[in-house]
């Protein structure tokens, strides 16, 4: 195969001009597999050696028989089929050398080439129709098997046979393929076949080319042509393009440039006849298998479609065996069968005529009965009506005959009954009957609503108020953990009379059987909610004029003159509830309250009754007891049955009905809806009114509503938000009314005060431990008032109230407050604070849910004690107010007793409001108060400091006027030193009356310093030369030493100024003559009581 030129295309020889390829470099393809400067192997091929392929040819020839087999098929390279080819210009044949302008292209001229994605087919696809072709293909394997041993002895010997050539066709494993491929090798005809031939032909016929001959490659699951890989050993590694000729040393390109060396070594693909050959053999070999297996498998085919006629042909003969028969059948029913079916006619038709006399009768008798029914009706015995209406409708269903009726015929057969619902003489039958059984119910409803109506009022009526309020007082306090006095008695609404269960169990078992059980349930559900209306209107006052008249009545009465409208009696009635005074209203809402807790705990009962019985309707017998039929025939057996399952369908209807409609918690919800919302009316109209009340008539109404709230929320599971909301609203009106009203009282005392110490009396003194004792544990006499289910004699409260104003009268004698040992004596203003807070601490221990809204209101009144008290004291307001001269220092001190009282029951009262309301932000206020009262208190303090301080001064001043170094003057004690002294004695004696030692101390303390630092400055700075004036001076402060000497710490400033006044020096040492009484004696008029003034 070697040869000196390259060997041409088939394109070039196709149209029979040669163009040789284009040099290039294999450098600049840039594949990642070939190396440059290297040259790829080339692969061997099998078919160099067959002759009929072709080893040497004649160029002429091969150019003529070439072009004229491919040149109709056009551009056959693969190059071309993937991609089109690309023409370029300027291109000279192989003899001709390029042209000085010509550029040849280069790797990157050269378009990429894009690979198309081949769909890859799961195998899965073809199982189908591999599991169809199966048994066929199984056939043809046995054949194939046979026909092989006989052509195929030789090559059977030389090289083992596959298993199957179903495996040739299948993809095969790499061992296998190559073990095929050596063994293999390439038939001389590619036109001969495995079909079937006579002995002497198949024995000199050649050898089927086996399949090892084509590369492993294309039987490999992942075969990709795309795949540069596969692609690669398919081409047998031949160039795409057509290497370039090698370059004479005069070619350059139009730049100038030389071009790129050539890589020899590998055959172009477009002229690689051989490649193409080997391809189109590969086809050739799979096409001869093909045809071979066909051939085999067309035995079977012909076997199967002999098999075909031979079925086709008995079956036409089955046809002509049935036509016969069918015709042989046909002449048996003319002649015998005709006959016998004319008599059986003849008796079914007499038997129909007695069917329809019966059927008569029974009809008569439908009508009889619905006529009887009717009349009893009307007379009122609804349960015999109820009973003969049962009996219609099962004399219409043909299930049993009435007692009265004849159960033989004339012929003395027993009468047989059929269902008359269908025929058309009882079409408007069930109309008829469906207006009887209403009427039925109607009449069972009536003494239903009758029988629990009756019953609700009866026992509202009969139980007292009272005996409702004792109920509620011990669940209530069976919630609060507290403990039930007396007897535990079962309630009264508790108690159900056997007649009325028995009453109400027959009615109920007449619904049911009327069908009517749902509207009678219907209607007393109605009944009750307007009751609860009814109980109601009944306590309100009139809405006419007319105070007498009762709502009730009003209603039931006819007036020939003026109507009023509704709106008119709205505003009357609105009007005469506001009319009402606080214990009118209070004993109205009592009876309101408790008629509807009796009302709906009767109620509840009843529904449980009503339950229990409608349970056991299915169980109790519906009607009298049924004479079984004289002849137990089979029909009677299956009708009774019957009617037994059927039976209790009404009763199982009837309980579904009543579970319905009959919901307790439904029911008891709506009911306590609709009392809420009527009283929430009742209670808005009054809103002012109990705005105004006073403290304990508003606690007995708070108290009151809360324990029908509890109730109401105990039966139906409610809360009832509207009542506590418009409960709450009123509570908060009322706190604030009594919080202003609290104020004004406060101030008033305290304008009023002349602020002198008052009797703390027995009744102040159990206000106070009350008020001390509500820190740890629950008042009493508080908690007692909210207990409105205790009955309490009426003049009690006034005994009370003639002793409070008893205590206190007797002023012989002025007791103290004591708080933790330490005494207090007080004006009334403190007296009048702590009753404040005694009120507030009352209504908080009633009231724990509002704490936080009465607290601020106490605390209110705390902080205007402590600023009202400074505005009358420290700001002299109780000279205008209360007609005060001046403010001395007895108000001073009580105005700090007063302060001093109130930071001592502070922490008290905020303990009793932390364990009621855990409230925090309240606690840091009450200890700002405190604060608020401690600093007054020191300012008051400071405020006698300054005073004496003041005092002390104007004395200095009249001790620097005198003339020590008179000649005249007598050693005795000057007037501003003896004021000086009865001042401050009068100070401590007051204040030592009023105040506790330490507070005295802490107060005297500073004043003696303040005397040290000025009269030691003075009697430093005095001009004292002669013996006498010195005298005269130690005089001064002996008698001030003399005076306050049992006052702590007046002896140590004696001491002092005494050593001041004796180290004065002497400059004067002759003896002055007797003089008078010196002219500038001061006097100082004091009539025994405080003289130290602000």
């Amino acid at each position: 195969m070697s040869s000196t030129s390259p060997r041409k295309s088939i394109d070039s020889l196709a149209s029979g001009v040669s163009s040789p390829s284009i040099p290039y470099s294999t450098s600049q393809l840039e594949s990642p597999r070939v190396a440059p400067q290297r040259f790829p192997l080339r692969r061997g091929s099998t078919a160099s050696s067959i002759v009929s392929i072709g080893g040497v040819l004649e160029s002429s020839h091969y150019h003529g028989s070439i072009s004229e087999s491919v040149a109709e098929s056009g551009q056959n390279a693969i190059s071309t089929l993937l991609q089109p080819p690309i023409i370029r210009t300027g291109m000279t044949t192989g003899s001709a050398t390029s042209s000085a302008g010509f550029k040849p292209p280069s790797s990157r001229d050269i378009p990429p080439v894009t690979l198309t994605n081949i769909k890859h087919v799961d195998a899965k696809v073809f199982q189908p129709y591999l599991s169809q072709v199966g048994g066929l293909y199984d056939v043809f394997q046995q054949s194939k098997e046979g026909a092989g041993e006989e052509a195929l002895p030789a090559q059977a010997a030389k090289s083992p046979k596959p298993d199957s050539d179903r495996d040739s066709l299948m993809p095969w494993s790499p061992e296998r393929r190559s073990s095929v491929m050596s063994t293999g090798s390439r038939s001389s005809s590619p036109y001969d076949t495995r079909g079937r031939r006579p002995s002497s032909a198949r024995g000199r016929a050649p050898a089927v080319t086996p399949l090892s001959t084509i590369p492993a490659v294309y039987f490999e699951e992942g075969f990709h042509l795309e795949n540069p890989r596969t692609f690669d050993v398919i081409s047998e590694k031949s160039e795409v393009v057509r290497p370039p000729r090698p370059p004479s040393k005069d070619d350059k390109h139009a730049n100038g440039l030389v071009p790129e060396p050539v890589q020899p070594g590998r055959k172009a693909l477009a002229t690689n006849a051989i490649l193409q050959e080997k391809l189109s053999w590969y086809m050739d070999t799979v096409e001869i298998h093909l045809i071979s297996s066909i051939s085999t498998a067309s035995k079977s085919f012909f076997t199967a479609l002999g098999s075909l006629r031979e079925l086709h042909a008995e079956a036409a003969d089955s046809v002509n065996r049935i036509q016969v028969l069918r015709k042989d059948l046909q002449k048996i029913d003319k002649e015998m069968a005709l006959g016998g079916l004319k008599i059986v006619n003849l008796r079914r038709r007499r038997e129909n005529v007695r069917m329809l006399g019966a059927a008569v009768a029974q009809l008569r008798d439908v009508v009889e009965s619905v006529s009887r029914c009717e009349g009893l009706v009307e007379q009122g015995n609804i349960e015999e009506a109820a009973d003969g209406l049962e009996e219609v409708e099962k004399l219409m269903a043909g299930e049993t005959l009435p007692v009265r009726a004849a159960s033989e015929d004339e012929e003395g057969a027993p009468r047989r009954i059929i269902d008359l619902r269908g025929i058309k003489a009882l079409e408007g039958s069930s109309d008829d009957l469906a207006q009887l059984r209403q009427r039925i119910g109607m009449g069972y409803e009536t003494r239903f609503l009758n029988d629990l109506l009756g019953d609700l009022r009866e026992h509202v009526q009969t139980v007292p108020s009272n005996v409702t309020l004792q109920r509620w007082g011990s669940s209530f306090q069976r919630q609060r953990g507290g403990q039930r006095s007396g007897v535990s008695v079962s309630p009264a609404y508790m108690d159900f009379n056997n007649d009325l269960r028995s009453k109400l169990n027959t009615q109920l078992n007449g619904l049911a059987r009327a069908h009517y059980t749902m509207s009678a349930a219907t209607s007393f559900k109605t009944a009750v909610l307007r009751e609860m209306k009814g109980l109601i209107r009944k306590h309100l006052p009139s809405s006419s004029d007319d105070d007498n008249e009762s709502m009730v009545s009003l209603s039931t009465s006819t007036h020939s003159g003026h109507q009023l409208s509704q709106q008119e009696k709205s505003s009357i009635l609105a009007r005469n509830l506001r009319a009402l005074d606080s214990d009118d209203a209070y004993t109205m809402l009592m009876n309101v309250y408790t008629g509807i807790s009796e009302s709906l705990r009767r109620l509840s009962v009843q529904v449980k009754v009503l339950l229990d019985i409608a349970s056991g309707l299915g169980n109790s017998p519906t009607s009298g007891v049924k004479s079984p039929p004289r002849s137990p025939n089979p029909q009677s057996m299956d009708q009774a049955i019957n009617s037994s399952q059927i039976g209790p369908t009404a009763s199982d209807m009837a309980q579904d009905e009543i579970l319905q409609v009959l919901d307790m918690s439904s029911l008891l919800g709506q009911a306590v809806d609709i009392a809420q919302s009527q009283i929430t009316k009742v209670l808005k109209v009054r809103s002012e009114q109990t705005a105004q009340l006073s403290k304990e008539e508003f606690l007995r109404y708070f108290t009151l509503n809360r324990l029908f709230a509890d109730e109401c929320e105990a039966i139906s599971g409610r809360s009832g938000t509207a009542l506590k909301t418009i409960v709450g609203n009123q509570i908060r009106d009322f706190i604030t009314r009594f919080g202003d009203g609290q104020r004004h009282q406060i101030v008033n005392v305290m304008d009023a005060d002349r602020w002198d110490a008052r009797d703390f009396g027995d009744a102040e003194n159990t206000i106070l431990a009350r008020i001390l004792d509500a820190s740890t544990k629950d008042i009493d006499a508080w908690v007692e008032v909210s207990k409105i289910w205790i009955e309490r004699p009426e003049n009690e409260q006034g005994k009370a109230a003639d002793t409070a104003a008893e205590n206190g009268t007797d002023k012989s004698k002025v007791r103290s407050a004591v708080i933790d040992e330490q005494k207090y004596i007080l004006p009334d203003s403190a007296v009048a604070m702590m009753r404040s807070i005694e009120e507030f601490d009352f209504l908080m221990s009633n009231i724990p849910s509002m704490i936080q809204d009465i607290a601020p209101h106490l605390l209110d009144i705390l902080k205007l004690f402590n600023s009202r008290s400074s505005q009358l004291i420290l700001g002299a307001g109780a000279t205008r107010s209360a007609g005060l001269k001046n403010i001395t220092t007895k108000h001073l001190a009580l105005s700090s007793q007063a302060l001093s009282f109130v930071i001592a029951l502070v922490p008290y009262v905020r303990e009793f409001v932390r364990r009621h309301g855990q409230a925090n932000p309240l606690m840091a206020e009450f200890d700002k108060v405190k604060r608020l009262c401690q600093e007054h208190q020191s300012g008051i303090h400071e405020k006698l400091v300054d005073i004496m301080s003041s005092r002390s001064s104007v004395h200095v001043n009249s001790m620097k006027k005198i003339d020590w170094n008179s000649k005249g003057a007598t050693p005795a004690v000057n007037p501003y030193m003896e004021t000086l002294a009865k001042e401050t004695g009068t100070l401590h004696r007051v204040l030592s009356k009023h105040l506790p030692d330490m507070t005295v101390s802490m107060i005297m303390v500073p004043v003696f310093n303040s005397y040290r630092d000025q009269w030691t400055k003075a009697f430093q700075e005095a001009d004292v030369q002669t013996e006498t004036g010195k005298n005269r001076m130690q005089a001064d402060v002996e008698h001030f030493r003399t005076k306050l000497s049992k006052i702590e710490g007046a002896s140590e400033v004696g001491d002092k100024l005494l050593e001041v006044v004796r180290a004065k020096p002497i400059t004067i040492t002759n003896e002055p003559e007797k003089s008078k009484p010196a002219s500038d004696k001061q006097s100082d008029q004091d009539d025994g009581s405080d003289s130290t003034k602000s």
